[in-house]
């Protein structure tokens, strides 16, 4: 997420652009208005590897 430099130092929401004045209170924010979106979205994300990806042991 980019921010402008006017907005350097309050957080804003992504999905309404709601300006917080911490990332705590943005937390909260996200996860009691936006809760439908990110649950929606946390399902569909798979934590594997991309394909051509290497490993280095």
């Amino acid at each position: 997420m980019v921010l402008p430099i006017v907005d350097e130092k309050m957080p804003k929401c992504y999905l309404c652009h709601a300006g917080f004045a911490s990332i705590e209170k943005l937390r909260e924010h996200q996860n009691s208005a936006h809760k439908e979106f990110l649950e929606y979205h946390e399902k569909d994300s798979k934590r594997e590897p991309a394909p051509g990806d290497v490993t280095v042991f």
